[in-house]
């Protein structure tokens, strides 16, 4: 970009919608495939073939098999997730990240004994490691329900967030395939997730065929403290969004122009429909910056082009952020002396 307002390296910045295994760094997961190939641990093809440096056009129906056919099944024991953890927690530290929430869909390792409690461990032990050698940075996680899971697999993943809520758990999130589930199903876990005092953030209206009325009035009926996308969404729920003061959207520009879920180019993402209004708090985010390879001081930067704010927009739009972080009033009141 020509002259820049800002640095938006340097800017101290909050991430809000990172999810874990879509963030890691193809160069990460070529250094855990070459260590499982030399001990003959792993068959899979390199990730800088599967996974091209440079290639990011991945769209709905490429998108989650990536995760299913190849990074869930390299990133499977306890030294790969341990080691993508911390590179990824590095990757935000170093692209000036002060704040991160990641989130995750907890997995068992069958093969080495462990089942989702000492999946949820392992991330939280590393995140611990990855905050020690990067202090600058602060993270908490969000466990994920999928939308293929069934009702007893969504209260284990709202159980397990209550277990270790004290540990850096802070919310429960839904995610996973658009195309894939019932979302009313999930209501129970929802509603025991809010009796146990968890926040709660939902992918919301991400591809049109998961932004039927129905669902879209189910998700609403949840009162989620946050929604992811936003896209497809009917003038009549905009509305009903727009009047939820305090509600955080996590915009994630480069994944929905690249992935192509939105019609048009950075310019008519909805952004630039959502940012001036008072009530709901806009939160750029990265999404799979992994996949999608443009780093959250990248966003701000496209944001800054595409959308012409000035420097005390931006600033004020990014400190607009601490007031849906799902941490507490003293991370809050520590974000507020940091950011610019």
């Amino acid at each position: 970009m020509d002259n820049p307002i800002l640095n938006f390296k340097l800017m101290p910045k909050i991430e809000l919608h990172a999810h874990l295994s879509g963030s890691i760094s193809r160069q990460c997961l070529h250094e855990i495939w070459k260590d499982k190939k030399a001990v003959g641990k792993t068959d899979l093809r390199d990730p800088l073939v599967v996974m091209p440096l440079g290639k990011h056009d991945y769209d709905l129906e490429t998108f989650f098999p990536l995760f299913s056919s190849y990074i869930y099944r390299l990133v499977n024991d306890v030294d790969s997730l341990h080691y993508s953890t911390i590179s990824v927690v590095e990757d935000f530290a170093k692209d000036g990240v002060v704040y991160l929430e990641l989130r995750t869909t907890p997995r068992g390792f069958p093969e080495e004994g462990l089942d989702k409690a000492a999946y949820v461990d392992l991330v939280l032990a590393a995140i611990d490691v990855a905050q020690q050698r990067f202090p600058s940075i602060q993270v908490r996680l969000i466990l994920s329900i999928d939308r293929r899971n069934t009702l007893a697999e969504a209260n284990e993943v709202v159980a397990l967030a209550t277990r270790f809520r004290g540990c850096g758990v802070v919310a429960v999130d839904l995610c996973g395939d658009p195309a894939k589930g019932d979302v009313s199903l999930f209501t129970p876990a929802f509603e025991a997730a809010r009796s146990a005092g968890l926040k709660v953030t939902i992918h919301f209206a991400e591809a049109k065929c998961s932004a039927s009325a129905s669902e879209l009035e189910t998700i609403l009926r949840w009162n989620p403290d946050r929604l992811g996308h936003v896209i497809h969404v009917p003038e009549r729920v905009r509305k009903e969004i727009a009047l939820r003061s305090g509600i955080g959207l996590e915009l994630c520009l480069s994944c929905n122009v690249q992935a192509k879920m939105t019609i048009g180019s950075f310019d008519a993402h909805h952004f630039g429909e959502w940012w001036r209004i008072d009530g709901p708090v806009v939160v750029p985010c990265t999404d799979d910056v992994g996949v999608f390879g443009s780093p959250l001081s990248n966003e701000w930067a496209l944001i800054q082009e595409h959308f012409r704010l000035g420097r005390d927009d931006i600033l004020g739009l990014a400190r607009k952020g601490i007031n849906v972080i799902f941490d507490g009033e003293e991370q809050k009141a520590r974000l507020s002396k940091i950011m610019w």
